[in-house]
């Protein structure tokens, strides 16, 4: 006896997409925060002077792909409310809501690293590398504060992140089933 799907193959999976847009930009961020910078920080590219040139050119591309993401997961969530199905994280209503709630904070937190951090420590970052006299600059305490709070920021996204691949991976198991 065959087994097969509730997914007929004219139907396009929502949940996968947004679980599989999920996992990749967690995959990403952390890839960038816990291997790319502690290598870079590591070989002591940090200290030269063209490190806020790079650090502004990898961050500016990334958070693109961030946005691009976090307005992926949540499109692909509204469309989820638009087919209502039967084991779907949009049958619940709570859990819809919840899911509408942590796509729009992880599209604000992509929006606050695009046109908020990145421009200031960017900007921060030429500052100290503008030495005088040969010698560089110490970091300036604004640099820190916004260090803080974009680790705060990260911890937030992941946290969120990770709910939202909980949410979605219920669905899909149960198409599956």
């Amino acid at each position: 006896m065959m087994t097969t799907s509730k997914l007929s193959l004219r139907q396009f999976n929502w949940d996968a997409l947004v679980l599989l847009i999920v996992t990749f930009w967690l995959s990403s961020s952390a890839l960038l925060d816990f291997l790319l910078m502690p290598v870079m920080y590591e070989s002591g590219m940090m200290k030269g002077p063209e490190f806020a040139t790079a650090g502004y050119s990898i961050f500016g591309i990334f958070n693109r792909v961030e946005l691009l993401c976090a307005a992926a997961i949540l499109a692909g969530l509204l469309a989820l409310r638009q087919r209502r199905g039967q084991f779907d994280v949009v049958a619940s209503g709570s859990q819809s809501r919840w899911a509408l709630m942590i796509s729009g904070a992880l599209l604000a937190i992509a929006f606050i690293y695009t046109y908020v951090l990145t421009p200031h420590m960017g900007a921060l970052g030429l500052d100290l590398s503008g030495s005088f006299g040969g010698q560089a600059q110490p970091m300036p305490r604004a640099m820190s504060y916004l260090h803080a709070f974009y680790w705060g920021l990260e911890a937030v996204k992941l946290i969120a992140a990770g709910w939202l691949v909980k949410l979605c991976y219920r669905d899909v198991a149960a198409t599956f089933e």
